[in-house]
């Protein structure tokens, strides 16, 4: 199936203003790319594209004095099929890692591994490692949190969404990962679109998604702890080590989003 996925974003600010993105569909989804997601922006301002550490796509630019628009839409080819479950994805030593993997073993800015590691094997250590202790976080994590947009902070870490279990994909996320990290399976933080393609209603407003990746015989395999089924339509757009790393706008200086919109739907046939 075709996938139309885009977004608006409305801005006012006071001054000309820096700006990071990270909007783009990833890197590894190229192949799949019917019409471009192109950025454009309103008033139009010139842009620069540069790769992260992470293999992000991200755009540079300076947005000017008062109403700024960013909007892009494109389409995508997409096979239909939910998420995949490895059931027999086995969990490597830590010796045995790729080096490229260690780095997702550490705590980061959302995700306090040092808080949480005692608590992660009194809650996971009998599970049997693997596919099925990564299922069993995601099963716990997705019962403990409560979800809400009213309980979304953007500075609520891992261990504050243990506390309060109250959340949004985002936290469910990230607590998730740091159980795994503290359990010594690799795993990192995930944003893209997640369509409602097969499900059922009543339908919230679209938002960009959250949800994680974890290290399993010798592959990357996609866990979404708020969610915890098979989906159809997931988009990815970012990977890194939690919410920093794939934030979708970083400005630097005052600014105030007036409107945001986010959609993506099966094109019809």
């Amino acid at each position: 199936m075709e996938i139309a996925l885009g977004y608006e974003l409305l801005y006012e600010f006071p001054q000309p203003t820096p700006m990071l993105l990270m909007l783009n569909v990833h890197y590894s989804r190229a192949a799949d790319i019917i019409v471009p997601d192109t950025m454009t922006t309103t008033p139009a301002v010139p842009m620069a594209a540069y790769r992260d550490g992470f293999g992000n796509w991200c755009t540079r630019l300076v947005a000017p004095a008062g109403q700024f628009r960013i909007a892009s839409a494109g389409t995508v080819h997409d096979a239909g099929q939910a998420d995949p479950v490895p059931y027999h994805a086995w969990q490597h030593q830590v010796q045995d890692l790729p080096e490229e993997c260690l780095v997702f073993l550490l705590g980061s800015r959302y995700c306090e591994t040092d808080e949480l590691t005692e608590i992660a094997w009194q809650l996971f250590g009998h599970t049997p490692p693997g596919w099925a202790r990564v299922q069993a976080v995601c099963d716990w994590v997705h019962n403990h949190i409560v979800f809400n947009y009213e309980h979304a902070r953007p500075t609520k870490t891992a261990l504050q969404a243990f506390h309060e279990a109250r959340g949004v994909c985002r936290d469910y996320a990230h607590l998730a990962l740091t159980f795994c990290r503290c359990l010594n399976i690799p795993a990192r933080y995930c944003t893209g679109y997640l369509s409602d393609v097969g499900e059922t209603g009543p339908f919230t407003p679209m938002d960009f998604a959250g949800w994680f990746e974890a290290y399993l015989a010798n592959e990357w395999h996609m866990f979404d702890p708020r969610n915890n089924k098979p989906r159809r339509g997931r988009v990815l757009i970012a990977q890194g080590r939690d919410a920093t790393d794939v934030a979708i706008t970083n400005t630097f200086g005052p600014n105030q989003l007036t409107s945001f919109t986010v959609w993506t739907h099966p094109t019809p046939a």
